[in-house]
């Protein structure tokens, strides 16, 4: 951990990740307004006591939605981060420690869907069940998998032949103890900086289906759904699509921050 936070990267993605979880949960315990209520007498208003960031087109509160919004982003992309992480683990633990058939099957299933554009399968699958935020989580999660399933794969293809597996093979070790006591620990950090990135462009994802329409459903909000609201009124307040970008930005550089940093600390 010491040379982590000597990282420079690592510092400032994790300095910066704080203080927006920070901005989350004290928005949610002074939260001023219901992020879905209506006032069209001080619609477009600007940054005032009342409305620290104004209002949209309805007169609702910036302030209120970005939290909301924020929240159901981090939300989705942790457990698309954790699910993929579970599953890509166990399929390229499979695959690179056993080889042979069981090999072929994931490669040929994990090449077959990274041939396909993540977004496009995406929407595929949301076009063919619903636009719940549940099937949502479940399509980010399929493309998210191939690549943990990849990271994995190459770790304990690397040390499954190595001596200290070699020794607890000799002694009786079971391929479960092998897999997951022996090999795992040291192919954790590689898979740590694949789910930062995981969890960067699920939000990405998220917020660009949302964009679309076909993401998170009114009346919850979503920082893509209001992108593309304000996007039409960008001449009238322009405030309002330039302070929810700035924090998808943030969200997502503080993240990436945080992967690169633990990468280079791994590379040494």
């Amino acid at each position: 951990m010491k040379k982590y936070f000597t990282n420079k990267s690592f510092i400032i993605g994790s300095i910066l990740f704080f203080i927006l979880i920070t901005f989350l949960v004290l928005g949610f315990i002074f939260l001023p307004y219901d992020y879905n209520q209506i006032d069209t007498q001080n619609k477009f208003s600007n940054f005032s006591r009342e409305h620290i960031f104004g209002t949209d087109y309805l007169g609702r509160d910036i302030f209120s939605r970005i939290v909301i919004g924020m929240s159901i982003s981090v939300g989705i992309g942790f457990t698309v981060m954790i699910f993929s992480l579970f599953f890509g683990t166990i399929l390229g633990a499979l695959s690179g420690f056993f080889g042979g058939t069981t090999d072929k099957i994931i490669s040929k299933l994990t090449d077959t869907q990274m041939s396909f554009p993540g977004i496009l399968l995406a929407l595929m699958l949301i076009a063919i069940f619903d636009t719940s935020i549940k099937i949502l989580i479940i399509a980010l999660t399929i493309i998210s998998i191939p690549r943990v399933t990849r990271i994995a794969k190459s770790g304990f293809l690397k040390y499954k032949n190595s001596l200290f597996v070699l020794n607890a093979k000799s002694k009786g070790a079971s391929n479960f103890r092998i897999l997951f006591y022996h090999i795992l620990p040291n192919v954790i950090p590689d898979l740590i900086v694949t789910s930062t990135l995981n969890f960067s462009l699920s939000i990405l994802s998220e917020s660009g289906l949302s964009y679309l329409g076909i993401g998170i459903q009114p009346p919850l909000p979503s920082l893509g759904k209001m992108l593309s609201e304000g996007q039409r009124f960008i001449l009238q307040n322009p405030s309002n699509i330039i302070i929810t970008a700035l924090f998808l930005i943030l969200l997502v550089l503080s993240l990436n921050l945080i992967g690169d940093g633990i990468s280079e600390v791994n590379q040494k």
